[in-house]
């Protein structure tokens, strides 16, 4: 683990090479699972204020769910997540052409229709942040939906934490993510850096 402020952070985020290579992956982490993304109750507001811009991405059954149930739910573990249809698909995604699995939050940001990109825990993803009472664990999450990205950000020679760095610096601040940076090029230097 680094210490980076008031937080530790798993080493994966310097050792491992991750970098999204959605072409191959298809989104598959906006539709498998078996709960929602995690989201704040200040986001979960903004869902809801941001839900008319991107009601006509939605599909029909997303629509019908949220109609019924809200833009989110409390979970299983007591965690508030985003709403899914048929026990797996987040109801906020959609489409590209291709088949690609996407966010119509996040669409609907890079078209300039709404000036927020998604909940925090979807921009981090694969990362999990975790509060306990002293500190924050920044940790990551292996699931084999990703095998390409590892592939890809090898190919790339991207790591973790270069490949988050705008969702980390959002999270956590600039002075946060360079004390980040800076921690995860001494960690190569001293133990390797497997390329």
């Amino acid at each position: 683990m680094l210490q980076i402020q008031d937080t530790l952070v798993s080493l994966d985020l310097a050792e491992q090479f991750f970098c999204c290579d959605i072409e191959q992956c298809k989104g598959e982490c906006c539709i498998e699972g078996d709960a929602g993304a995690p989201i704040t109750d200040s986001e979960d507001e903004r869902l809801r204020e941001v839900l008319p811009a991107i009601w006509d991405d939605m599909s029909p059954a997303a629509r019908r769910e949220v109609e019924a149930n809200g833009v989110s739910y409390i979970d299983s573990e007591g965690d508030r997540v985003t709403t899914i249809v048929n026990d797996r698909d987040c109801a906020f995604s959609c489409y590209a052409p291709g088949g690609v699995c996407i966010c119509a939050i996040d669409k609907a940001y890079r078209e300039g229709r709404v000036n927020w990109r998604k909940p925090i825990s979807c921009y981090l993803y694969p990362v999990r942040i975790t509060r306990y009472p002293s500190f924050t664990a920044v940790n990551f999450h292996h699931w084999k939906i990703c095998r390409s990205a590892f592939t890809n950000g090898r190919r790339l020679g991207i790591r973790a934490y270069q490949f988050l760095k705008e969702p980390l610096t959002e999270r956590f601040g600039a002075e946060w993510y360079a004390e980040l940076e800076t921690a995860c090029k001494a960690y190569l230097e001293q133990y390797g850096s497997d390329e």
